[in-house]
């Protein structure tokens, strides 16, 4: 099964990220894509103008978000389980990530796009803020 295991630091609390990953309007705003949809446990949601959708499985504020998570391109049925661990570390909140379950030939493109689409833009917005 393919997975993708990736950390970062943010130079913000854990609390800023939290609110950048799981406020609709916050996320689109950092990442320029429309999204929708609540935080709450068994919430669902979308990302990216509809290309990601979801649901929420397990939510612990500032601390654990594991998410149900698709592509639209991907085939029907197909889910993915995403997690994000928050913690204070030196100079902000170190995100652990966690991705498993998607279709193997999409590794490469997954990977690259955490960084570039979620990372990148989610640490430019809390610093801005």
């Amino acid at each position: 099964m393919a997975k993708i295991h990736q950390e970062v630091t943010f130079g913000a609390a854990p609390g800023a990220v939290w609110k950048t990953l799981v406020d609709a309007k916050k996320f689109g705003e950092a990442t320029g894509q429309p999204a929708s949809g609540g935080g709450g446990e068994g919430a669902a949601f979308s990302a990216f103008g509809g290309h990601v959708t979801g649901r929420n499985v397990e939510v612990v504020e500032s601390k654990r978000l594991v998410q149900a998570w698709r592509a639209k391109t991907w085939p029907e049925g197909q889910w993915s389980i995403v997690r994000f661990e928050l913690s204070p570390g030196p100079g902000g909140t170190k995100l652990v990530f966690d991705h498993e379950g998607f279709p193997e030939a999409e590794q490469e493109h997954l990977a690259a796009g955490w960084k570039s689409m979620y990372w990148e833009k989610i640490e430019a917005a809390v610093k801005a803020s």
